[in-house]
């Protein structure tokens, strides 16, 4: 009952008394009195509580946006010792500098590699541009629709995801939206990006197919060296000088210029304070080092390394998961589809494992083979796609190779519980793709495999020895003739066990060993097991087995090798017709003979007959193997050499060059036979005067090689060096060679005699005239009775020597000896010749130191007509005989 009393902000509410008790039941009590309560409640005291109600949940309401906001337009700082990164911040701003359309950029790379760190140093330093700053949470599907949910509370725009995204949609203004570790492949972003022509978002990603959404897009990786040592010392507080700056340098290479492994091993050095034997530590703790979370960080990142790329690990399936561990087993570099489609083809062979020894290899191989048995590429590129879209292995779209960084390589082959089987399986598919390589294929293939093989041979991976044999052919075409005689030695032993001394692939072992001896500068090794193979393949197959004549011309290439050229060119004379026989003239063996033939030619000084023979070999080469293969390009490698003895140095030096590029495509830069070529073309550069050019080739050769070839790139150097003046250190180096040539070659060899000749040229410039004459005087004995007496070589010696009597004023003695030997010239290079001409302007120097200047005056005015023809008008042989004559 509501009853009103005279004042209006009186409300009584009084409740009524209550019925009486109902009837007692039998084993219940009495009923009690219902009386209920009276309640007075005034109007004033119901509106005080009404508002009471409202200021608390205003209160509340105002809490939540204060929390929306903070959360919504939280961007944390960078870190304080953020370091580098100039080149991707300048592509971020330039990128933004537009504004009235959206922009969308996206940072991806590896975890650890400071995709986050970027986007806040962007953010900190262009915050002026943006209206407002949105930073996502972009690891889950909830955490993203928190995110959008606070921005449209903080807008006071609804309360839910789809409002947030109504609001960035519909607010025209430069806005920004940091998504940040949009990581997991499963989540569509593209529900989360506003549906608009404006504003701006950023992203940063382990996967790399985030970048279907972006106008731009940078790959996030390894630090430059100069910022990743300013990032150690910092994180380490260590100062910056000289001697610091060398032992982060060393470091930062071991942790491969990755960011967070960078920070860590700071933290780690700023508790030790000992950033000299952080190294030693490392090496022997890398999994530990990498695992520990610092106590102090100066960011909110807060995984370790390992720990962060094990959260992507756990997200993949089985087959993905397995196929990254198996390989962490290969090198972590050139990963080829190609590797396990080759080995999916693997036919069994008699002497090789049984299919029950290599049911681990087919096991794993299974999972990318159709029920057919013919490899299928779409399930190879579900397991590799899945790995990529957490930057736990890249690929190279230009190269098609895969590649596994190598912390990240090191990490995955710890989590593997049995290493040495994953060692077998994998050290098997090495061998077993090698066998089912295409026929032609061998160089570049052998470039792809040989990183993989020569892991697999470090660590000691026991395979069948037939795989291990194949894995020795790789080290061979690869051009490590080192490594590939090691293991032949080693293979050669077991095959004699196993097949016997007269067995096919026992023999070929043998050969192929051979061949690593003939590279390795050991000739008389190589002649010796050459001549062993031959007989035995004689007895074994006769005489006109290609088997047979393949050994008859590596025998042939050892007496070439040992000088005794025209031994050689009897055999391979031999070896020729019976190839043309046997396999016909376009064969690519027979091919390969002639080209050994005319390099044998060349070795004579037959440099006109070489060049024509080569020419010939090259036509035929690019119609058989293509104008790419090794051994065609290996042959116009001879031809230019061939157009250099005959002076054309315009023609050789195009020829290399075009040799060069193709070689570095299908070989690597490092391969000896590609290291050659750069050496020929530093050659063709110093004959065309172009010495500062020569010297820095010959520098990159001389770094890089490791074959023994290197002392003649020393002496080329040395060459180089004293074209461009510097004659001292030209003998100094001559010195050092002369010394290594007579220990390794003897003293009559001719690589060593051109040495002494060259060493005598030093002395000359020096001024040590005498010296240079007697050094001339032994080496001319010599080539006389090793190369003959019309040899170029030869020739050029005895210019040389009159050059010496010159000097020592003995000049109708140097005039008569330079009459022979421009004669014999004449006769054997041409008239035209750059050697010719040269001992034509030391005919002229006999005549004016005679007194006979006008006869020396017209026969410079002739050299130099045939030198402006020869080498151009700015050559320094043109340009030396031009300043003569105008002296005179």
């Amino acid at each position: 009952m509501f009853s009103l009393d005279g004042d209006p902000r009186s409300l009584n509410i009084i409740g009524g008394q209550g019925g009486p008790g109902g009837q007692a039941h039998q084993h219940g009590g009495i009923g009690g009195v219902g009386e209920g309560p009276i309640v007075n409640i005034t109007t004033s005291q119901l509106i005080t509580h009404n508002l009471q109600a409202t200021v608390v949940t205003e209160q509340a309401l105002q809490l939540q946006n204060i929390r929306a906001s903070q959360i919504a337009s939280h961007c944390p700082p960078p870190s304080r010792i953020f370091c580098g990164r100039q080149e991707i911040l300048n592509k971020i701003h330039h990128f933004f500098s537009d504004p009235g359309i959206q922009h969308i950029y996206v940072l991806h790379g590896l975890g650890g590699a400071g995709k986050t760190q970027i986007a806040l140093k962007f953010i900190k330093e262009s915050s002026s541009r943006f209206s407002d700053i949105f930073f996502i949470d972009t690891s889950t599907i909830a955490t993203i629709e928190t995110c959008l949910k606070n921005i449209a509370i903080l807008k006071d725009f609804g309360d839910s995801p789809e409002n947030g995204l109504l609001w960035l949609a519909s607010k025209v203004e430069e806005w920004l939206l940091f998504f940040d570790n949009a990581d997991d492949p499963s989540i569509n972003l593209n529900d989360y990006i506003p549906q608009c022509n404006h504003g701006n978002i950023i992203i940063t990603s382990r996967n790399p197919g985030i970048c279907v959404y972006a106008a731009s897009n940078s790959l996030v990786s390894d630090m430059e060296e100069e910022d990743a040592v300013a990032l150690l010392l910092k994180s380490a507080l260590q100062m910056a000088r000289v001697c610091t700056e060398q032992v982060a340098a060393e470091i930062v290479k071991s942790l491969h210029y990755l960011p967070l492994a960078i920070v860590q091993a700071g933290a780690f050095i700023s508790k030790s304070r000992n950033l000299d034997g952080y190294l030693a530590l490392y090496t022997k703790n890398q999994a530990r080092l990498l695992s520990e979370k610092p106590a102090q960080s100066h960011d909110r990142y807060a995984w370790t390394v390992y720990t962060t790329w094990q959260m992507s690990f756990d997200r993949l399936t089985p087959a993905a998961a397995m196929f990254l561990q198996h390989c962490s087993f290969l090198h972590y570099n050139g990963i080829s589809e190609e590797i396990f489609s080759y080995a999916s083809k693997y036919q069994f062979y008699s002497k090789g494992p049984s299919k029950e020894e290599l049911q681990k290899p087919w096991e794993f191989l299974s999972h990318f083979v159709e029920p057919t048995g013919e490899w299928d590429s779409l399930r190879f590129l579900d397991a590799t796609n899945e790995v990529q879209s957490y930057s736990l292995i890249s690929f190279n779209a230009e190269k098609k190779l895969f590649f596994i960084h190598p912390l990240v390589h090191s990490w995955s082959r710890g989590t593997v519980q049995n290493p040495k089987e994953y060692m077998f399986t994998m050290g098997s598919i090495l061998g077993m793709a090698i066998s089912e390589r295409p026929q032609w294929d061998t160089q570049l293939t052998s470039l792809l495999l040989y990183p993989h093989v020569e892991l697999a041979v470090q660590m000691n991976t026991k395979v069948a020895w037939v795989f291990r044999s194949q894995y020795t052919i790789i080290f061979w075409e690869g051009g490590r003739y080192k490594q590939a005689e090691k293991l032949q030695e080693e293979v050669l032993e077991e095959e004699k066990k196993v097949l016997g001394d007269h067995h096919s692939d026992t023999l070929l072992t043998m050969g192929n060993l051979a061949s690593s001896y003939l590279h390795l500068g050991e000739h008389q090794k190589a002649k010796e097991l050459n001549v062993m193979v031959l007989e035995k393949r004689k007895q074994v197959l006769g005489e006109y087995h290609p088997a047979t004549l393949l050994t008859m011309g590596n025998l042939a290439a050892s007496y070439s090798a040992l000088e005794e050229h025209q031994k050689a060119k009897e055999l391979q004379g031999i070896v020729l017709e019976k190839q043309k026989q046997v396999l016909g003239e376009n064969h690519p063996d027979t091919l390969h003979t002639m080209g050994s033939l005319a390099s044998l030619y060349s070795n004579l000084g037959e440099h006109q007959k070489a060049k024509e023979l080569q020419g010939i070999v090259v036509e035929k080469q690019k119609q058989v193997l293509g104008e790419n293969h090794p051994h065609t390009l290996h042959t116009m490698g001879n031809l230019a050499s061939s157009y250099s003895d005959l002076g054309e140095h315009q023609e050789a030096n195009e020829l290399q060059g075009v040799v060069l590029e193709k070689q570095k495509q299908m070989l690597g830069e490092n391969h000896p036979h590609t290291l050659r070529t750069v050496g020929n073309l530093a050659i063709s550069y110093s004959n065309l005067g172009e010495h500062q050019k020569a010297k820095e080739l010959q520098g990159i050769v001389l770094e890089k090689h490791s074959h023994p070839d290197t002392l003649l790139t020393i002496a080329n150097l040395a060459n180089s060096y004293s074209d461009l003046g510097e004659h001292q250190r030209a003998k100094e180096l001559r010195v050092l060679v002369l010394e290594k040539q007579t220990q390794l070659l003897g003293e009559n060899h001719p690589h060593t005699m051109l040495t002494m000749g060259n060493l005598a040229n030093s002395y000359s410039y020096l001024g040590e005239h005498q010296k240079a004459k007697k050094l001339r005087v032994l080496v001319l004995e010599k080539l006389k009775q090793v190369l003959g007496e019309n040899h170029p070589d030869t020739l050029l010696t005895m210019g040389n020597l009159a050059v010496s009597y010159s000097h020592l004023g003995e000049h109708q003695t140097a005039k008569e000896l330079q009459g022979i030997v421009l004669e014999k010239q004449k006769q054997v290079l041409g008239e035209n010749h750059p050697d010719t001409l040269l001992t034509m302007g030391n005919v002229a120097s006999s005549y004016s130191n005679l007194g006979e200047h006008q006869r020396a005056k017209e026969l410079r005015v002739l050299v130099l007509e045939k030198r402006k023809q020869v080498l151009g008008d700015n050559h320094s042989d043109t340009l030396k005989i031009k300043k003569l004559l105008d002296s005179m």
